[in-house]
């Protein structure tokens, strides 16, 4: 908004006193932007990712395979209700713990958490958008090639169903390096985390996706069964 200033010569009359010149009205100071909590991510001791409101009333637990075709579904279906408002406006604060199925699923895992915090979610939304092709492609790499690399090391055996499967040639679309792909099967130490973290799933899970709010164990095992759970919690 431009302000204009009055002369005062126009209004300049002989022999009367001139009043004060009425102040000027400020503009109206624009409210905080609301902070976006997605981008609050943090990686626990253990391994799983976290992200949101650390002060969050609701603590969302989720056990997701990406090799799983319900994950998948669950992932797209809940991503606008889950993560684009109530994680985004701090209502709840989603823990990712992998619950591990087969090498491919290890490979994506791999290469999902080599992005960093900082893009696992991004990473994680292309996975599962693109699993019917990357899986599809990976079974078939998988019963033409699994028997004839056994004998190598387990990190050089999932880094060959990564790019046997296409999961590396996607993540290079998504702007990772070469380089960068080579140093996800490089060490062990992820790799140790995720086989900890997968058995210590199983050993209170029956399937993938399943869900826990705030401890308590979700009967369900899709979008539809754990809404009304998180509004039950205090979501709002």
């Amino acid at each position: 908004m431009r302000l204009f200033r009055l002369s005062l010569a126009l209004f300049a009359v002989p022999l009367l006193t001139a009043t004060a010149p009425a102040q000027q009205a400020k503009p109206a100071a624009k409210a905080p932007q609301a902070r976006d909590w997605r981008t609050h991510v943090v990686q626990t001791k253990s391994g799983a990712i976290l992200t949101g409101n650390p002060a969050a009333k609701v603590r969302l637990v989720e056990y997701l395979s990406y090799t799983c075709p319900h994950c998948a579904h669950f992932v797209a279906e809940s991503k606008a209700p889950l993560h684009d408002d109530l994680v985004r406006r701090g209502q709840v604060r989603v823990e990712f713990r992998h619950a591990v199925r087969d090498p491919l699923d290890m490979a994506a895992s791999l290469l999902a958490r080599c992005t960093g915090p900082k893009g696992f979610s991004g990473a994680t939304q292309a996975i599962f958008a693109a699993q019917e092709s990357w899986f599809e492609q990976g079974k078939t790499w998988w019963q033409a090639n699994g028997a004839r690399i056994q004998e190598q090391p387990e990190l050089a055996r999932i880094k060959a169903a990564a790019s046997g499967s296409g999961l590396s040639a996607l993540m290079q679309k998504r702007g990772m390096s070469a380089g960068a792909i080579d140093r996800c099967f490089a060490a062990p130490g992820d790799l140790d985390k995720l086989t900890a973290m997968t058995k210590a799933a199983w050993a209170v899970i029956q399937g993938t996706p399943s869900f826990t709010v705030n401890g308590k164990a979700v009967a369900g095992s899709d979008w539809a069964a754990l809404q009304p759970e998180l509004r039950a919690a205090g979501a709002r």
